[in-house]
């Protein structure tokens, strides 16, 4: 392990994605996004290998078993999704740091492997009212799971005292420059002995 790892995680549309594809804009930083494995159908405009990587539920419970993954979780029921061991040794061999945009629990499973080498940013939303009107807008949701991704952003909620930081999007423009202060102050300081 030669890189630094950085996490951004959040209840489901808080902005991580947005502060995710910001922060790999800047040159400077050599992050280089990890593609998380998971088992849910593309959504319109996905690519497979850029966006994740789609497996079917049985050959994801086999890499399992097999010892693929640095972490992985079942989501929902039979909805799995995980960081794979090639794509953090694929990013570090090419002298960039990883970034990892994950759910909460996967940030936590991040944080608790990579310790010191890792920054996780846990993204917060103003508030979960604000964030059931971003899930409705983006349109690609039942009612029903938009339900499920509030009741369970609530939960996630309670879990951000276990990331090194958490940052308030609740205006993207000072949500984006905060976020550039925090990963470069980590990604400047030595590594640790």
């Amino acid at each position: 392990m030669n890189g630094k790892v950085i996490i951004i995680s959040a209840p489901s549309g808080a902005g991580k994605t947005t502060i995710v594809k910001h922060l790999l804009g800047i040159k400077d930083f050599r992050l280089a996004f990890s593609v998380s494995a998971c088992t849910r159908p593309a959504r319109e405009g996905e690519v497979d290998g850029r966006d994740y990587y789609f497996i079917s539920v049985d050959r994801f419970k086999n890499m399992i078993e097999d010892g693929a993954f640095v972490e992985w979780e079942e989501v929902y029921k039979n909805s799995y999704y995980g960081t794979l061991k090639s794509e953090v040794d694929r990013i570090w061999k090419t002298d960039h740091h990883v970034l990892f945009d994950v759910d909460v629990m996967g940030g936590i499973n991040l944080k608790n492997k990579y310790r010191d080498k890792a920054l996780a940013i846990f993204v917060m939303p103003p508030s979960v009212e604000v964030l059931k009107k971003r899930l409705e807008q983006r349109g690609s949701e039942t009612e029903e799971k938009i339900r499920n991704r509030v009741n369970k952003a609530a939960l996630e909620m309670k879990f951000m005292r276990k990331f090194d930081v958490a940052l308030l999007n609740d205006d993207l423009k000072t949500a984006l420059e905060e976020a550039e202060r925090l990963v470069s102050g980590f990604l400047a300081k030595p590594p640790e002995v």
